[in-house]
């Protein structure tokens, strides 16, 4: 549908991180802070990531940062569902 190759190995787990499940939107971040890397250079690639829930976006703006240091010249991020609190 968007016209792009599927790449879902292009990011991994660089080290393993806790749940996020509890944790503050401040140790979300440093929980997966460098905790993903890109498997190939991407060097001035548009590209989609996909995220299956984007509660406070610890875990996107780290993957991001990933893809950025691999050379991603545009990144979209594409979210299924958004948690929030209504409290």
């Amino acid at each position: 549908v968007t016209g792009r190759e599927a790449s879902p190995g292009l990011l991994v787990r660089a080290r393993e991180t806790r749940r996020q499940v509890g944790l503050s939107e401040a140790e979300r971040a440093l929980n997966v802070s460098e905790a993903f890397r890109a498997t190939t250079p991407v060097t001035g690639q548009a590209l989609l990531l996909v995220d299956d829930v984007l509660t406070t976006g610890a875990t996107v703006r780290a993957a991001a940062e990933a893809l950025e240091a691999a050379g991603a010249s545009h990144l979209e991020v594409l979210t299924l569902a958004r948690a929030f609190s209504l409290a």
